[in-house]
């Protein structure tokens, strides 16, 4: 049965269903042709008539510059309008003087050139505009200022383009005159710090209708062709940028990431109900896998060379105790999987002693060091353990969830860390399992002397021979594997991040099968989940490992799973 569409009295009234049918929908065919002649014709005017722009006109140039994109929605743009013929006398002598110190600069003939141009707007045309941008907010506080600071300056350039186009649209004429310095400028109009210029827009009805750009027609330069400046995926290996790198594996294609999402509109409740789950469930259902309904926790074990330096609470024994239980089903990790309906199989990756009877048997062959002093692994072996791992991963049914056991592994997982990301040992190195601030001093200590003798600039194959474990290496393979076979996975803590983290660094298609099962207590674990770009389904500061968050999260996620193909549906 279906249900009426609810439909939104505010917002979007539109459905997925409807703007599948007709993608094209949104475009203003009538509107479009005049937006492109306006382009088109759009000039550098610089010759203005003395007549006066009406007020209404100017309100409506200025509200289009005002509708600009801004990252953010920041607004950072301000408008100083000068009509004063006293600033405009001041700013047409800033630009006479820096037209001749540019001039000064410059080869005889084009210096010649510079000084022929008409530049008497600032005194000719009836308004000047001085646009200027604020950035007394700081850059972290504003969403996309963080990773490119000058993008509040961009914005002010769309708005100046913005400007330019409705004056254009309206007869005006509109010249931008950057011939000036910022701080004469800037102090010509008075601006506090922290506000910076972008120049002066003259603005007025034209004396001039020039049929092409101007300095174009003065033999300045011509305009590219347009296949000039368009370049397909990457820039050009031929003309300097570095080679593609390899790449085999490759994400659900955007027909199926944005079918999930049309799926989950036509449910009975509202886009994204579920919040992070949802988004979760999504990504499944674009890997083709929404229909699962059970699973599997892989959990490799391997103790590590390194405990012996004291960083772990724990006695190496313990590794060996947790995986017995695990395999008589009795450990925390495999209690969490039972109950959420996964099967578990247990990897021995490197635990100490003789082969524990029922786990699959991928113990490195090589020696093991303790990062410190020699390599965790040889190449040989990391080679190997990533194969035992794809293996597993790409023969699992349903999801799969993964976790680790070893004492002393979150030392390594720090180490493997730090190497991966280029973080500093103190941000990714914490206490681990029961461990005191004398332990932490002795991990850090081990993980700083590890990158010291490794180096830096390591791919991640390396980084896991040189600073990885053996059930690390076995986990990134796990992902690498599912992600071949579209298998969604869910990962457990620190540790488990850190090897897919690897496995994405090898193979970035990788991440979209990756969901992250839980935000663990351990330190450096936000910051790989950032490098992941993922966002944890829990945060109960779990310790446990074994899988057990991984576990609970896919109980979680199956569950999401089963809401989603059972609520009622819109028709």
């Amino acid at each position: 049965m279906t249900y009426p569409r609810p439909v939104p009295v505010i917002g979007d009234a539109t459905s997925a269903a409807q703007r599948a049918g007709d993608p094209a929908a949104w475009a203003m065919p009538e509107e479009a042709a005049g937006l492109y002649a306006v382009v088109a014709a759009r000039r550098d005017v610089r010759r203005y008539r003395p007549d006066p722009v009406p007020d209404d006109v100017l309100r409506r140039v200025l509200a289009a510059g005002h509708a600009a994109p801004s990252v953010g929605h920041s607004q950072p743009w301000r408008f100083v309008v000068v009509r004063d013929p006293a600033i405009r006398d001041r700013a047409a002598v800033l630009t006479d003087r820096e037209r001749l110190r540019q001039a000064a600069q410059m080869e005889p003939d084009a210096a010649r050139r510079l000084l022929d141009l008409q530049l008497e707007g600032v005194r000719e045309a009836p308004l000047g505009i001085v646009v200027c941008c604020d950035r007394r907010t700081p850059a972290a506080g504003v969403l996309g200022r963080a990773t490119f600071p000058d993008a509040d300056l961009w914005s002010c350039a769309a708005a100046i383009q913005n400007l330019w186009l409705a004056a254009r649209a309206e007869g005006l004429g509109m010249g931008w005159v950057t011939l000036f310095r910022p701080e004469e400028l800037a102090g010509l109009v008075g601006l506090p710090d922290g506000v910076a210029t972008l120049g002066w827009l003259c603005l007025g009805w034209p004396d001039e209708r020039p049929p092409a750009p101007g300095l174009e027609r003065a033999g300045w330069s011509r305009r590219l062709p347009l296949d000039a400046v368009v370049m397909e995926d990457r820039w050009p290996a031929d003309d300097g940028g570095p080679a593609a790198p390899p790449s085999h594996l490759r994400a659900p294609d955007r027909e199926a990431v944005v079918g999930a999402r049309d799926e989950a509109d036509r449910l009975l409740t509202p886009p994204g109900s579920l919040g992070v789950l949802d988004r979760a469930v999504d990504r499944v259902v674009a890997l083709g896998r929404g229909g699962v309904a059970g699973g599997t926790l892989v959990l490799a074990a391997a103790d590590h060379p390194v405990a012996a330096r004291g960083v772990s609470a724990y006695g190496g024994h313990v590794t060996r105790d947790v995986v017995r239980a695990a395999l008589a089903g009795t450990s925390v990790g495999a209690t969490a999987a039972a109950a959420a309906g996964l099967t578990v199989v247990v990897v021995d990756a490197g635990v100490a002693g003789d082969p524990l009877p029922g786990a699959v048997d991928a113990r490195p062959a090589g020696p093991r060091g303790d990062l410190a002093s020699a390599p965790a692994l040889t190449p040989d072996d990391v080679g190997r353990l990533l194969a035992a791992g794809r293996a597993l991963g790409s023969a699992c049914d349903g999801l799969l969830a993964l976790g680790e056991v070893g004492v002393g592994n979150t030392t390594v997982a720090a180490a493997l860390a730090a190497g991966l990301l280029g973080a500093d040992p103190a941000d990714v190195t914490g206490l681990g399992s029961g461990a005191d601030s004398e332990v932490l001093d002795r991990k850090r200590s081990v993980v700083a002397a590890a990158l010291a003798r490794a180096g830096t600039g390591l791919d991640p194959a390396g980084a896991l021979a040189e600073l990885g474990g053996p059930e690390l290496a076995v986990l990134t393979g796990a992902v690498l594997g599912a992600a071949a076979a579209r298998t969604p996975v869910v990962l457990d803590g620190f540790a488990v991040s850190v090897a897919a983290l690897a496995a994405v660094l090898l193979e970035p298609g990788a991440q979209a099968c990756l969901v992250a099962g839980q935000r663990s207590r351990e330190r450096g674990h936000d910051l790989v989940l950032q490098a992941l770009g993922l966002e944890p389904l829990l945060d109960l500061r779990l310790r446990a490992g074994e899988g057990a968050g991984a576990a609970l999260a896919a109980g979680l996620l199956l569950d999401g799973l089963r809401v989603r193909r059972t609520t009622a549906r819109v028709g």
